[in-house]
C-alpha cells in the first residue's frame, strides 16, 4: 500500500482490514465493471470498487460531494468484512470511510496552523497525538468524511443500518495503550482487565501460594500491574525485551517462532529462582510463545509457573484483518483449559471471560454494547462467515507457495501472472 488507480481522476487508497467476500468482488470486477486487478490483495479489489462506483455517479467527469458520497454507499451496499479508508482524490481532496460495523478504528484530528485549519486522519489517536494534532473525533460506522482542496471538512452517514461493533482484540493487544479507541482509553480498559482477572485468579489459585506476578512484555503490563496490585502480590519485571524482534504469533513456520521468543525475551533470574510465579499474558494464540516462556522461567529457577490471560480461549480465525492462524493452529480449539495448561507446561492456567472482557470495556463507555469478539466466540458480526468460508480460507492459508519461477493464479482465476521472468 498504497494503491493507485488512475481512473477516474486518479486516486490513492491505504485500508486496514479485511473483506470477506472479495472472491466474488474479484468476479464482479472483472466481468460487469470491465477492471483490471492486478494482485491478489483486497485492498486493489476495494480500490476498484470504489472507482467503479465513483465513476457511475460522476456524470460527465464531474466531481461533487454527492458523487463521492454515494460511490461510498455503493461500496458499503457491494463490500463485506472489516474496512477503515483513506483515499486521497487527485485534485480534489482527501477521502476516509468506515465499515458499517466500525470493526477497525479510524479517528479524525485537526491542527491550528500558521497556513488554517488542517485535518488528519489515522488508525490510532497515537499518531496523531505524536505530530501535534488533537482528537476531533472518531468516524461513525458507515460515516464517510471528506476533506476538500480548500480544506473544508464534510460528513455523511452512507451506510443503510449502521452500529457499532468494534473488534475487542484493538483493546487486548492491537492497539497501543496511549491511544483512545471510540471514545474508550485502551490503558485503561487494560487496567480494567487486570481487576477482573485477579478476581478469576484468587477463585481458581490460592493467592499465598504466588511470590510475585510478573508480564509477559509488552501489552499485558497494565493488566499485571492491577492484578498484582488487587491480590496484593509483589508486581516485578522478570522479562527483558529485545526491540528488534517483531510480533511472534504472525511469523511464519513453527521453528521460526520458537527461535524468536527466545531471541524476542531473556530473564532476569534473580526474579525467578525459588519463587512461585505467575505469568500474565494478554492472550495466548498458538501457544508456542507460552511454552517457551514457561520453559524459560523454569529454567531460571522458578519452583512453580502459574499462567493468566487477559483475554478468553482464542478458539476461531480472526477473519477480520488480524493474521491469526487456522483452528487446527489455535491451542484452544477443541482442548479444555486443563488441557491446553499441560500443553504450555504450566502448573495452572486461569483464563479471562468473555464477559468480564467485555466489561472492562464497557466500564469507560457504557452505552457501548456491541462487539466482534469472533476469535473468542465465533460469532462473526457481518454475518456471512460461514464455515465453508473458514475451510476456504485455512485451504488457502495450507496451499504450500509458488516455486520461483512458476505462475500464480489469482483469484479471478483468469489472470496468470509470472513470479520471476524466467523466459518461460
Amino acid at each position: 500500500q498504497p494503491f493507485y488507480v488512475n481512473s477516474p481522476f486518479g486516486i490513492t487508497l491505504a485500508h486496514n482490514g479485511n473483506l470477506t467476500n472479495v472472491e466474488q468482488l474479484a468476479k464482479e470486477i472483472y466481468e460487469s465493471d470491465l477492471r483490471h486487478v492486478n494482485t491478489n490483495s483486497d485492498s486493489e479489489v476495494l480500490l476498484n470498487v470504489f472507482a467503479h462506483e465513483l465513476q457511475k455517479h460522476a456524470k460527465d467527469y464531474i466531481l461533487d460531494l454527492d458523487a463521492v458520497f454515494a460511490a461510498v454507499a455503493g461500496v458499503h451496499r457491494r463490500c463485506r468484512g472489516a474496512y477503515a479508508i483513506v483515499m486521497l482524490i487527485a485534485g480534489y481532496g482527501l477521502l476516509a470511510f468506515r465499515d458499517p460495523h466500525g470493526i477497525r478504528p479510524l479517528v479524525i484530528g485537526v491542527n491550528e496552523s500558521e497556513q488554517g485549519t488542517e485535518y488528519m486522519l489515522a488508525s490510532e489517536s497515537v499518531a496523531l497525538d505524536t505530530l501535534g494534532f488533537k482528537v476531533l473525533r472518531d468516524v461513525e460506522p458507515g460515516e464517510a468524511v471528506f476533506i476538500d482542496n480548500a480544506y473544508q471538512l464534510h460528513q455523511r452517514q452512507c451506510a443503510d443500518a449502521p452500529s457499532l461493533a468494534p473488534c475487542i482484540f484493538e483493546f487486548v493487544y492491537l492497539a497501543r495503550p496511549d491511544s483512545v479507541i471510540d471514545g474508550v482509553s485502551v490503558y485503561e480498559t487494560r487496567l480494567r482487565m487486570g481487576e477482573y482477572l485477579a478476581d478469576k485468579v484468587a477463585a481458581q489459585v490460592p493467592v499465598d501460594e504466588i511470590d510475585v506476578v510478573i508480564p509477559i512484555p509488552d501489552s499485558s503490563r497494565p493488566a499485571a500491574m492491577q492484578l498484582a496490585q488487587r491480590l496484593g502480590v509483589p508486581y516485578r519485571e522478570g522479562f527483558v525485551k529485545n526491540r528488534y524482534i517483531g510480533r511472534t504469533f504472525i511469523m511464519p513456520g513453527q521453528s521460526t517462532r520458537k527461535k524468536s521468543v527466545r531471541q524476542k525475551l531473556n530473564t532476569v533470574s534473580q526474579e525467578f529462582k525459588g519463587k512461585r510465579v505467575l505469568l500474565v499474558d494478554d492472550s495466548v494464540v498458538r501457544g508456542t510463545t507460552s511454552r517457551e516462556i514457561v520453559e524459560m522461567a523454569r529454567a531460571a529457577g522458578a519452583l512453580k509457573v502459574y499462567f493468566a490471560s487477559a483475554a478468553p480461549p482464542v478458539r476461531y480465525p480472526n477473519v477480520y484483518g488480524i493474521d491469526m492462524p487456522t483452528r487446527g493452529e489455535l491451542i484452544a480449539n477443541g482442548r479444555e483449559v486443563s488441557e491446553i495448561a499441560q500443553a504450555i507446561s504450566a502448573d495452572a492456567l486461569v483464563y479471562q471471560d468473555l464477559e468480564a472482557l467485555k466489561a472492562s470495556v464497557r466500564d469507560m463507555r457504557p452505552d457501548l454494547q456491541d462487539f466482534d469478539c469472533s476469535c473468542f466466540d465465533g460469532r462473526y458480526v457481518t454475518g456471512d462467515v460461514t464455515p465453508e468460508y473458514l475451510d476456504a480460507i485455512e485451504q488457502m492459508r495450507l496451499r504450500p507457495a509458488p516455486a520461483e519461477g512458476c505462475a500464480t493464479v489469482h483469484r479471478t482465476e483468469r489472470m496468470i501472472v509470472p513470479c520471476a521472468d524466467r523466459g518461460r
